[in-house]
């Protein structure tokens, strides 16, 4: 049973506030060991379940949060930036189930630090519904061949999982109070239902069932600028249907993740230079 873990930080129990999550912030440290505990308790879950391999992806901001040196020895780690799989690097076919890990509601949503994929993006929609970095990785799963059998983080990420799909084990830590206020679980207890929830994953992993792709999929990011808009427009097959907002028409995941991804950087582009600019005035 090989099992993949991605592990994102805005979704651990004991984080709520941009200044843990971010390398230098003063809460940054303190957040890393939080994180890497609950990885830790995700790993012990798949081994009590009977895996014989783990794979865990650090997923967060430069993608190299989790403090290796205290990560269970039997899993192995992907880490850095940037990676052509984004927060599902290294998920392939030969993965059984993928569990993730500290994730986080939506763009636009009440979630705790809700974004998805880039704090700058107001909205990230497929098809002319909003999605979650959970959905967008579910996808890209499940071009694998591999379904999603855990997702832990906030009330509200883990009750969007449970209306979407019943079957996949959620672990809620903690409970919102705005986007960056929050009711958490103390992270011991958190661990405990992480590693819990893990187990009854990869025990049931036979049972679970990729989601359903389509052939084309219709993207649209809404931009933090215009001036991010107008380098995205840039992009062939991109189109600007809002003074804000880029479209692009897909057939694949990979696509849609590297255009999330070139998006993200463009936006962030756009916003320095509209800084620059003021900054000169």
């Amino acid at each position: 049973m090989h099992v993949y873990i991605s592990v994102d930080m805005e979704g651990i129990a004991g984080i709520a506030t941009l200044d843990q999550t971010i390398r230098g912030g003063g809460g940054y440290h303190r957040a890393q060991m939080l994180m890497t505990a609950e990885t830790n308790a995700a790993i012990a879950g798949a081994f009590d379940a009977g895996a014989t391999s783990v794979l865990v992806n650090d997923s967060h901001g430069t993608m190299d949060n989790l403090l290796h040196a205290d990560l269970d020895p039997r899993a192995r780690l992907i880490f850095g930036t940037p990676k052509m799989q984004c927060m599902a690097e290294g998920l392939t076919s030969d993965h059984d189930v993928a569990l993730f890990v500290g994730y986080h509601a939506p763009a636009g949503g009440p979630g705790v630090l809700a974004h998805t994929f880039s704090s700058l993006f107001a909205d990230v929609r497929l098809d002319g519904k909003s999605v979650s970095e959970t959905d967008v990785n579910t996808l890209y799963a499940a071009t694998q061949g591999v379904p999603v059998g855990l997702v832990t983080g906030d009330d509200i990420i883990c009750g969007l999982v449970d209306a979407a799909s019943p079957t996949t084990e959620t672990v809620e830590v903690k409970k919102a109070h705005g986007w960056s206020a929050t009711n958490s679980l103390p992270p011991s207890l958190a661990c405990e239902q992480i590693r819990a929830g893990a187990e009854r994953a990869v025990r049931k992993a036979d049972t679970l069932k990729p989601v359903e792709l389509r052939d084309e999929w219709t993207l649209e990011i809404v931009h933090p600028t215009t001036t991010g808009a107008e380098l995205a427009e840039a992009v062939p097959g991109s189109r600007r249907i809002s003074d804000r907002t880029i479209s692009h028409t897909l057939g694949s995941v990979d696509d849609i993740l590297g255009l999330i991804t070139v998006n993200a950087r463009l936006a962030a582009a756009g916003v320095s230079t509209i800084i620059a600019v003021a900054n000169r005035t």
